[in-house]
């Protein structure tokens, strides 16, 4: 059966053999030198390709209004807007998700998706939306703009950019003793995570809008969340030890201390190698700054209005997960998102309120810990 798009093709080219023989047969038709026969041959020819030009106008007709009917009974084809197609299309996901109905192949198309529900793709969250959720920044966690996000599957990376052929050419010895060590390449793993956004009856029987906002801002924080309880853990799950700065052992970052915080910070900056100081910054808690100000101005109310960069001498981004301040170069500190994400739904009979879940795997590496420092207070005896 050949596509709308071919029928009005060839209606098009038949048409205009039609219009042809119309003015070739009124052009017979005042000459006075033409014959009947001549005539009656065109008149004929009109009548075949007037035959055909009909069967294709029927089946042109056909299909069309077959069309029309899908598309009446597809909402989203009416929808012109990609922004809002995408909400009416993920809010579709969403209610029928929740609601353990199936998902049409056309919620699946204008989400990006070109998996066939059919064939097991059900599971898997369209790869547009999968990716706006894992990837765009999040306010809630600021070591986003900090770190190396990604989503490649598999990743294997070097831990230095670059290389020359002198092995010797690298300054800093214990970025040289940590290569040897642990070898130049980073191989990230698969940790699951699973986020839970409650939906209400009132959200799901509401706007679209609201219920794609409120379940995407609800992953995205969950996400975020996740993401910061393994960077900053103190003791870590079996397993997930490399992800946290403050992991302890024979793999851990450095520490230097000082006989208040703002001297323990001051000592790690100087302690970094110049390639990693100079592109350094300082997360600690907004509560931790504070007592450095308060001891360092002894009521001299000046200092409260200076940034942190100039009382510090780096950048200052403020976590409140940050125990003990981090310093170091955070280009070296890298989250990659593996496999795609799965979501599914339960529901807490007794409160009525549906769980939209999220299954995300990541992994996050610390690249080389001989570019970070950790500031620690030694109390003087």
């Amino acid at each position: 059966m050949p596509t709308l798009f071919e029928l009005k093709q060839n209606l098009s080219t038949i048409g205009q053999q039609v219009a042809k023989i119309d003015k070739d047969l009124t052009a017979k038709a005042i000459d006075p030198q033409a014959t009947r026969e001549e005539i009656k041959a065109l008149q004929e020819q009109k009548t075949d390709i007037q035959a055909r030009f009909d069967v294709i106008k029927a089946q042109h007709d056909q299909l069309e209004a077959e069309q029309k009917a899908k598309f009446a009974q597809n909402p989203l084809a009416q929808i012109d807007d990609p922004k809002q197609k995408r909400t009416e299309a993920f809010a579709s996901l969403v209610r029928s998700t929740v609601r353990n109905q199936p998902v049409d192949q056309e919620i699946y198309a204008a989400l990006g998706d070109n998996t066939n529900p059919a064939t097991g793709g059900e599971k898997f969250l369209p790869k547009t939306v999968a990716q706006e959720i894992i990837t765009e920044p999040m306010v809630k966690n600021p070591m986003r703009d900090l770190i190396t996000v990604t989503n490649i599957v598999n990743l294997e990376i070097p831990k230095l950019a670059y290389t020359i052929d002198d092995d010797n050419f690298i300054a800093d010895t214990e970025t040289a003793k940590e290569l040897e060590l642990e070898g130049s390449t980073v191989t990230f793993g698969r940790f699951k995570s699973k986020v839970f956004a409650g939906v209400s009856e009132t959200v799901l029987a509401g706007t679209h809008t609201n219920l794609v906002s409120h379940v995407e801002n609800s992953l995205r924080s969950g996400l975020a969340a996740k993401e910061k309880k393994v960077q900053f853990a103190i003791s870590p799950k079996a397993g997930e030890e490399h992800m946290s700065f403050y992991q302890t052992g024979a793999n851990a970052i450095k520490k230097v201390s000082g006989e208040n915080l703002y001297k323990a910070i001051k000592a790690a900056i100087a302690d970094l190698h110049e390639d990693y100081r100079e592109n350094a910054k300082i997360v600690m808690t907004f509560a931790d700054y504070s007592t450095i100000i308060e001891t360092l101005a002894n009521g001299n109310a000046t200092l409260y209005a200076a940034q942190p960069e100039q009382i510090l001498g780096k950048p200052v981004v403020f976590v409140d997960a940050a125990t003990k301040p981090i310093i170091g170069d955070f280009s070296y500190a890298h989250l990659n998102y593996d496999l795609n994400v799965l979501y599914d739904t339960d529901k807490d009979v007794k409160t009525g309120v549906n769980a939209f879940v999220l299954t995300a795997w990541f992994d996050h590496r610390i690249k080389l810990k001989s570019a970070f420092r950790i500031a620690d207070v030694v109390a003087t005896p």
